[in-house]
């Protein structure tokens, strides 16, 4: 029987523990296979004898003498002088010890930091986050984002190598903007949990759990950073209608037609309260405006009572800081919602071809047809969402209102 207890401990600790070795001795990707045979002996050892006095301490002295074993080991595949100096055992370092907490940053801070390396892609940005801080195994990553065990493995292969090659010592980068890296990668994970891209489900919550569960770590160690705290009030306000989003079949529902009364009313009342703590602080960014966003949803009564004018001011002031083309998009559904469907129709146009290839962009302009009574058109333009969406609820969802339409048509 499986000990759920050790599991979250170790989840928690596993990020501490690397971030610990590579910091001490370096050499991340012996680093992180020697943090996981750390794991793997306490889940095995500590439910049958017991758990350490410092579970941390425990795990950071068993990681370090495996990446002894694991260095000997490519010492001797590599007996050259200069690999040898590159390659000093952990004894030898006059680094700090590994068990000592890092002074002026975390280690989990700090090894987000490496992860999201501006050398590397999103994907892989993504992938190295999920499995060395977020202590994801390759094959939970690679079923979450529906791709082959072994197309995973390589991905995170492919990443470790490149964090090497650039040579960038462990420690918190000086430029600003890799934190911003790090709250995007966090944030991708966070969308492609609650709204997938593509397979058989439409939510997919252990992503949505996971960027969460990151995100408040983060905001742990950087709670004056408005930014962070919008990031993560938006996760919060958005991911609290997500057991209202589906049916028993799985097929989305629409907010409009959502029961609110099944809405997560905890993480509502938390998520306004990080954001009112946010916004008096800093310049306004784009996670906290989005959060505002959110707000707004979460706190209207009903659909109807919903403050698009509103809405509408905060999607324009989004679009000062960026010309995102999904931006633009809901702002469009925004300005139908606020002033009528054909001057939504009017901002869609806009937006030329920058999306027209992604199927939100042809179920927005569906609902706005509908909306203004343009059934034939709203009927074309869902089936054509439908044949571009690649989720298989959506597209199921999509051709339904399709379905709906016509039948009242012809009714």
């Amino acid at each position: 029987m499986r000990d759920t207890g050790v599991e979250d401990l170790l989840r928690e600790l596993s990020p501490q523990v690397l971030g610990a070795v590579v910091r001490r001795y370096g050499h991340f990707d012996l680093a992180e296979d020697a943090t996981q045979e750390a794991l793997l002996a306490a889940a095995t050892q500590w439910p049958a004898e017991g758990r350490p006095e410092n579970p941390r301490a425990w795990l950071i002295t068993v990681a370090s003498r495996r990446l002894t074993d694991l260095l000997r080991a490519e010492q001797a595949r590599r007996r050259r002088e200069d690999n040898v100096v590159q390659r000093t055992l952990p004894e030898e370092h006059l680094a700090p010890a590994a068990d000592r907490r890092a002074a002026d940053s975390d280690d989990t801070l700090v090894l987000l930091f490496l992860c999201c390396h501006p050398s590397l892609s999103p994907a892989s940005q993504i992938a190295l986050t999920l499995r060395a801080v977020g202590g994801l195994t390759t094959a939970e990553i690679a079923r979450a984002f529906l791709v082959p065990e072994a197309t995973m493995t390589r991905r995170i292969s492919r990443a470790k190598a490149a964090i090497k090659a650039s040579g960038v010592p462990f420690g918190k980068p000086p430029e600003a903007g890799r934190l911003d890296a790090v709250l995007h990668v966090l944030y991708l994970i966070f969308t492609e949990g609650y709204a997938s891209t593509s397979g058989p489900d439409l939510v997919r919550s252990d992503l949505s759990a996971e960027a969460i569960r990151l995100t408040r770590i983060v905001h742990r160690l950087l709670p004056d950073d408005s930014e962070v705290t919008g990031l993560l009030a938006l996760m919060l306000l958005t991911d609290a209608r997500r057991p209202a989003r589906t049916g028993p079949d799985g097929a989305p529902i629409p907010m409009s037609e959502q029961d609110r009364g099944r809405w997560n009313t905890e993480y509502v009342t938390e998520g306004i309260a990080l954001l009112s703590e946010a916004l008096p602080h800093g310049p306004t960014g784009q996670y906290q405006i989005q959060a505002a966003i959110a707000a707004l949803h979460d706190e209207a009564p009903s659909a109807e009572k919903t403050d698009w004018p509103q809405i509408e001011a905060l999607y324009e002031l989004l679009l000062r800081l960026s010309d995102n083309p999904v931006v633009m998009l809901n702002h469009a559904v925004a300005v139908g919602m606020a002033q009528g469907p054909r001057e939504g129709l009017a901002a869609l146009e806009k937006l030329g071809d920058r999306i027209a290839g992604d199927h939100r962009f042809h179920a927005a302009r569906a609902h706005l047809l509908e909306m203004a009574g343009d059934t034939a058109e709203a009927v074309e333009s869902y089936v054509d969402a439908a044949r571009r969406a690649t989720s298989l609820p959506q597209q199921r969802y999509l051709h339904a209102r399709a379905e709906r339409l016509v039948s009242g048509k012809d009714g």
